[in-house]
């Protein structure tokens, strides 16, 4: 949000700060409960989990604000650790999430996780962090901007994300999958 602020409305660091205050005044009482998971979202996280597939999150949100989230619809079951950023702005960067997250759940073997994001930010946090990464277009970005990024895949629906992420779970043993 820092940067958005920043980018978007010429924000200086400090009136960008303070706009993010602003916004979670709103967010933490009644904006996190207004999303809606994604089609399909449950049933892919369910048959990962089934599969055996360890899945983490790393978003830039705030850890105690993506955990009630998760909550609410009733889809932390499915992760094994959720990290996020702190909400005194540390650990705001992708990058520092998702090694966060990997220095938690003790994951040394870069080969064997993926990072599934529908951003920039995702990308390039895990190319920062020497994952693969698969970019999705049914969230907030776009197919070009997830090629330009860098993602090493890109997949157009959540049954195609499955497909991959099954596919890559089978011959090379992707157990963490983050998102």
């Amino acid at each position: 949000l820092t940067d958005s602020f920043s980018r978007y409305f010429g924000f200086s660091q400090e009136k960008a700060k303070k706009a993010v205050d602003i916004y979670r005044e709103y967010f933490s009482a009644k904006g996190l409960y207004e999303n809606e998971v994604y089609p399909g979202v449950k049933q892919l996280l369910a048959s990962l989990s089934t599969h055996g597939i360890t899945i983490l999150l790393a978003t830039s949100k705030p850890e105690i604000y993506a955990k009630q989230i998760l909550s609410h619809f009733s889809l932390d079951k499915y992760f094994t650790f959720i990290a996020g950023s702190e909400l005194d702005h540390r650990r705001i960067d992708k990058h520092e999430v998702i090694e966060y997250a990997l220095t938690a759940c003790h994951i040394t073997d870069r080969t064997a996780a993926v990072m599934v994001g529908d951003r920039h930010y995702d990308i390039e946090g895990a190319k920062q962090s020497s994952l693969a990464s698969i970019g999705v277009t049914y969230g907030y970005g776009t197919a070009i901007e997830l090629r330009q990024s860098g993602a090493d895949w890109i997949s157009d629906s959540v049954t195609h994300l499955q497909e991959l992420l099954l596919g890559l779970a089978a011959p090379q043993s992707y157990p963490s999958v983050f998102r």
